[in-house]
Protein backbone atom coordinates (compact mmCIF):
# COMPACT_ATOMS: atom_id res chain seq x y z
CA UNK A 1 0.00 0.00 0.00
CA UNK A 2 1.08 3.59 -0.94
CA UNK A 3 1.54 5.40 2.69
CA UNK A 4 1.00 8.70 2.16
CA UNK A 5 -0.25 11.89 4.63
CA UNK A 6 -3.80 10.86 4.58
CA UNK A 7 -3.28 6.96 5.47
CA UNK A 8 -5.08 6.29 8.89
CA UNK A 9 -4.95 3.28 11.09
CA UNK A 10 -7.11 1.68 13.79
CA UNK A 11 -5.13 -0.74 16.29
CA UNK A 12 -7.30 -2.42 18.72
CA UNK A 13 -5.06 -3.12 22.37
CA UNK A 14 -2.90 -0.48 21.04
CA UNK A 15 -1.90 1.04 25.08
CA UNK A 16 0.09 -1.77 25.37
CA UNK A 17 2.36 -4.98 24.54
CA UNK A 18 2.50 -5.68 20.72
CA UNK A 19 -0.55 -3.30 19.97
CA UNK A 20 1.27 -0.53 21.15
CA UNK A 21 4.50 -1.69 19.43
CA UNK A 22 2.16 -1.63 16.19
CA UNK A 23 0.76 1.88 17.07
CA UNK A 24 4.60 3.40 17.56
CA UNK A 25 5.84 1.62 13.74
CA UNK A 26 2.45 2.78 11.71
CA UNK A 27 2.80 6.39 13.48
CA UNK A 28 7.06 6.38 12.37
CA UNK A 29 5.81 6.00 9.05
CA UNK A 30 3.98 8.80 8.97
CA UNK A 31 0.20 7.06 9.13
CA UNK A 32 -2.42 8.50 11.36
CA UNK A 33 -3.34 5.93 14.29
CA UNK A 34 -6.63 5.53 16.70
CA UNK A 35 -5.93 3.47 19.60
CA UNK A 36 -8.71 1.48 20.99
CA UNK A 37 -8.22 0.26 24.25
CA UNK A 38 -9.95 0.42 28.05
CA UNK A 39 -7.06 1.39 29.75
CA UNK A 40 -7.56 5.27 29.14
CA UNK A 41 -4.18 6.50 30.99
CA UNK A 42 -2.07 4.12 29.08
CA UNK A 43 -3.95 4.81 25.96
CA UNK A 44 -4.29 8.77 26.24
CA UNK A 45 -0.38 8.56 27.00
CA UNK A 46 0.30 6.82 23.72
CA UNK A 47 -1.99 8.93 21.99
CA UNK A 48 -0.25 11.88 23.06
CA UNK A 49 3.12 10.30 22.14
CA UNK A 50 2.24 9.40 18.71
CA UNK A 51 -0.25 12.16 17.53
CA UNK A 52 -3.21 10.28 17.49
CA UNK A 53 -6.22 10.24 19.16
CA UNK A 54 -7.39 7.25 21.81
CA UNK A 55 -10.80 5.76 22.05
CA UNK A 56 -11.91 3.98 24.80
CA UNK A 57 -13.24 0.95 23.62
CA UNK A 58 -14.52 -2.99 24.38
CA UNK A 59 -14.26 -5.09 21.96
CA UNK A 60 -16.58 -7.28 23.58
CA UNK A 61 -19.59 -4.67 22.96
CA UNK A 62 -20.70 -3.97 19.22
CA UNK A 63 -21.78 -0.59 20.58
CA UNK A 64 -18.85 0.41 22.08
CA UNK A 65 -16.72 -0.83 18.76
CA UNK A 66 -18.96 0.98 16.77
CA UNK A 67 -18.66 4.39 18.67
CA UNK A 68 -14.84 3.71 18.38
CA UNK A 69 -14.50 3.44 14.87
CA UNK A 70 -16.93 6.46 14.54
CA UNK A 71 -14.73 8.84 16.81
CA UNK A 72 -11.46 7.31 14.92
CA UNK A 73 -12.72 8.50 11.77
CA UNK A 74 -14.16 11.54 12.90
CA UNK A 75 -10.21 12.70 14.08
CA UNK A 76 -8.12 10.53 11.01
CA UNK A 77 -10.71 10.16 8.36
CA UNK A 78 -11.48 6.60 7.37
CA UNK A 79 -8.66 3.91 7.68
CA UNK A 80 -7.14 2.00 5.39
CA UNK A 81 -5.58 -0.58 7.97
CA UNK A 82 -6.55 -2.43 10.73
CA UNK A 83 -4.71 -4.26 13.23
CA UNK A 84 -6.29 -5.68 15.73
CA UNK A 85 -4.43 -6.87 19.02
CA UNK A 86 -6.98 -6.97 21.82
CA UNK A 87 -8.06 -9.56 23.04
CA UNK A 88 -9.82 -11.63 26.54
CA UNK A 89 -9.61 -15.46 27.38
CA UNK A 90 -9.94 -17.99 30.03
CA UNK A 91 -7.56 -20.54 30.47
CA UNK A 92 -8.47 -24.05 31.91
CA UNK A 93 -8.52 -27.54 30.83
CA UNK A 94 -10.84 -29.32 29.36
CA UNK A 95 -11.05 -31.90 32.19
CA UNK A 96 -8.91 -31.51 35.47
CA UNK A 97 -8.96 -32.52 39.14
CA UNK A 98 -9.19 -29.44 42.18
CA UNK A 99 -6.00 -29.73 44.07
CA UNK A 100 -7.53 -29.31 47.51
CA UNK A 101 -10.14 -32.17 47.18
CA UNK A 102 -8.88 -34.11 43.74
CA UNK A 103 -12.72 -33.82 42.34
CA UNK A 104 -12.98 -33.74 38.63
CA UNK A 105 -13.97 -30.56 36.84
CA UNK A 106 -14.41 -29.22 33.47
CA UNK A 107 -13.83 -26.20 31.82
CA UNK A 108 -17.38 -24.59 31.65
CA UNK A 109 -19.28 -24.33 28.08
CA UNK A 110 -19.92 -20.37 29.78
CA UNK A 111 -16.28 -19.69 30.00
CA UNK A 112 -15.09 -21.17 26.52
CA UNK A 113 -18.53 -18.99 24.80
CA UNK A 114 -16.70 -16.23 27.17
CA UNK A 115 -13.43 -16.82 25.47
CA UNK A 116 -14.86 -16.85 22.07
CA UNK A 117 -16.44 -13.72 22.24
CA UNK A 118 -13.05 -12.55 23.46
CA UNK A 119 -10.86 -13.84 20.87
CA UNK A 120 -12.90 -15.22 17.48
CA UNK A 121 -16.28 -12.38 17.27
CA UNK A 122 -14.52 -10.03 18.59
CA UNK A 123 -11.88 -10.30 15.83
CA UNK A 124 -14.55 -10.73 12.72
CA UNK A 125 -16.61 -8.00 14.64
CA UNK A 126 -13.60 -5.30 14.27
CA UNK A 127 -12.49 -6.52 11.13
CA UNK A 128 -16.19 -6.78 9.66
CA UNK A 129 -16.67 -3.14 11.04
CA UNK A 130 -13.45 -1.82 9.31
CA UNK A 131 -13.99 -3.50 6.10
CA UNK A 132 -17.21 -2.29 5.59
CA UNK A 133 -15.98 1.38 5.92
CA UNK A 134 -12.88 0.03 3.92
CA UNK A 135 -14.86 -0.55 0.48
CA UNK A 136 -16.68 2.89 0.32
CA UNK A 137 -12.99 4.63 0.02
CA UNK A 138 -10.92 5.69 -3.69
CA UNK A 139 -8.81 2.70 -4.63
CA UNK A 140 -4.79 3.27 -4.79
CA UNK A 141 -2.45 1.32 -7.25
CA UNK A 142 -3.78 -2.09 -7.80
CA UNK A 143 -7.10 -1.02 -6.44
CA UNK A 144 -6.56 -1.64 -3.49
CA UNK A 145 -8.84 -0.10 -0.29
CA UNK A 146 -7.03 -1.63 2.74
CA UNK A 147 -5.35 -4.24 4.65
CA UNK A 148 -6.66 -5.87 7.72
CA UNK A 149 -3.92 -7.96 10.38
CA UNK A 150 -5.61 -10.20 12.83
CA UNK A 151 -3.16 -11.25 15.97
CA UNK A 152 -3.55 -15.11 16.06
CA UNK A 153 -0.57 -16.87 18.12
CA UNK A 154 1.77 -19.94 17.99
CA UNK A 155 -1.05 -21.59 20.10
CA UNK A 156 -2.85 -21.64 17.13
CA UNK A 157 -0.93 -24.98 15.88
CA UNK A 158 0.41 -25.87 18.52
CA UNK A 159 -1.77 -24.93 22.15
CA UNK A 160 -0.62 -26.23 25.18
CA UNK A 161 -2.45 -27.55 28.48
CA UNK A 162 -4.59 -25.44 29.60
CA UNK A 163 -5.18 -23.86 25.97
CA UNK A 164 -8.18 -25.24 24.74
CA UNK A 165 -9.94 -22.45 24.33
CA UNK A 166 -7.16 -20.09 23.47
CA UNK A 167 -5.47 -22.48 21.08
CA UNK A 168 -8.53 -23.74 19.16
CA UNK A 169 -9.84 -19.90 18.99
CA UNK A 170 -6.59 -18.91 17.93
CA UNK A 171 -6.71 -21.34 15.18
CA UNK A 172 -10.10 -20.11 14.18
CA UNK A 173 -8.59 -16.14 13.52
CA UNK A 174 -6.60 -18.44 11.17
CA UNK A 175 -9.28 -20.11 9.51
CA UNK A 176 -11.11 -16.74 9.06
CA UNK A 177 -8.03 -14.82 6.92
CA UNK A 178 -8.48 -16.86 3.35
CA UNK A 179 -12.46 -16.84 3.37
CA UNK A 180 -11.93 -13.29 3.92
CA UNK A 181 -9.55 -12.16 1.88
CA UNK A 182 -11.63 -13.51 -0.74
CA UNK A 183 -14.68 -12.30 0.29
CA UNK A 184 -13.10 -9.20 -0.15
CA UNK A 185 -10.96 -9.23 -2.76
CA UNK A 186 -13.48 -7.80 -5.06
CA UNK A 187 -12.74 -4.06 -2.78
CA UNK A 188 -9.17 -4.89 -3.07
CA UNK A 189 -8.85 -5.18 0.72
CA UNK A 190 -6.31 -7.96 1.93
CA UNK A 191 -6.29 -9.50 5.73
CA UNK A 192 -3.63 -11.30 7.11
CA UNK A 193 -2.70 -12.79 10.55
CA UNK A 194 0.58 -12.88 12.64
CA UNK A 195 1.13 -15.83 15.16
CA UNK A 196 3.59 -14.48 17.56
CA UNK A 197 5.61 -16.57 19.70
CA UNK A 198 6.98 -15.91 23.32
CA UNK A 199 7.31 -12.12 23.59
CA UNK A 200 8.56 -9.70 25.87
CA UNK A 201 5.47 -8.43 26.68
CA UNK A 202 4.41 -6.70 30.21
CA UNK A 203 2.44 -9.78 31.29
CA UNK A 204 5.16 -12.29 30.13
CA UNK A 205 8.27 -9.71 32.08
CA UNK A 206 6.01 -10.47 35.33
CA UNK A 207 7.01 -14.17 34.79
CA UNK A 208 10.13 -14.70 37.26
CA UNK A 209 13.21 -14.61 36.07
CA UNK A 210 14.11 -18.38 35.74
CA UNK A 211 10.97 -19.06 33.57
CA UNK A 212 11.79 -16.37 31.35
CA UNK A 213 15.26 -17.59 31.44
CA UNK A 214 14.45 -21.16 30.09
CA UNK A 215 11.38 -19.78 27.82
CA UNK A 216 13.82 -17.91 25.89
CA UNK A 217 16.27 -21.08 25.56
CA UNK A 218 13.79 -22.49 24.15
CA UNK A 219 13.53 -20.84 21.32
CA UNK A 220 15.84 -22.20 18.46
CA UNK A 221 17.00 -19.06 17.38
CA UNK A 222 17.89 -16.25 18.50
CA UNK A 223 17.52 -17.72 21.90
CA UNK A 224 15.39 -14.68 23.76
CA UNK A 225 12.14 -13.76 23.65
CA UNK A 226 10.27 -11.55 21.00
CA UNK A 227 10.64 -8.29 20.86
CA UNK A 228 7.21 -6.16 20.52
CA UNK A 229 8.83 -3.72 17.55
CA UNK A 230 9.73 -7.28 16.04
CA UNK A 231 6.21 -7.36 15.90
CA UNK A 232 5.61 -4.02 14.85
CA UNK A 233 7.86 -4.55 11.67
CA UNK A 234 5.89 -7.15 10.28
CA UNK A 235 3.16 -5.61 11.15
CA UNK A 236 4.48 -2.46 9.14
CA UNK A 237 5.76 -5.12 6.54
CA UNK A 238 2.11 -5.94 5.80
CA UNK A 239 0.74 -2.69 5.19
CA UNK A 240 3.35 -1.90 2.45
CA UNK A 241 3.83 -5.13 0.62
CA UNK A 242 0.64 -5.84 -1.16
CA UNK A 243 1.37 -8.71 -2.49
CA UNK A 244 0.84 -11.05 1.26
CA UNK A 245 -2.87 -11.43 1.81
CA UNK A 246 -4.27 -14.97 2.94
CA UNK A 247 -1.60 -15.36 5.02
CA UNK A 248 -1.15 -16.61 8.54
CA UNK A 249 2.24 -15.87 9.37
CA UNK A 250 4.33 -17.26 12.25
CA UNK A 251 6.62 -15.14 14.53
CA UNK A 252 8.39 -16.95 16.82
CA UNK A 253 12.25 -17.53 16.36
CA UNK A 254 11.36 -20.87 14.82
CA UNK A 255 10.06 -22.15 18.34
CA UNK A 256 7.20 -24.95 18.28
CA UNK A 257 5.81 -25.42 21.84
CA UNK A 258 5.35 -28.15 23.88
CA UNK A 259 2.77 -29.68 25.73
CA UNK A 260 3.88 -28.08 28.86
Amino acid sequence: MKIDFSTSAVVTGGASGLGKASVQALAAAGIKVAIFDLNEAAGEAIAAEVGGVYCKVNILEEDSVLAGFEKARAANGQERVLVHCAQVCKGAKTVSRKKDSGELRRMTTEDYVFSAQGVLIASYRVASISALGMAALEPLEDGERGVVTLTSSAAAQDGQVGQVAYGSLKAGVNGMVLPMARDLMDFGIRVNSIMPGIFATPPMLGVPAPILESLAASVPFPKRLGKPEEFGSLVLELVRNSYFNGQALRLDGAIRMAPR
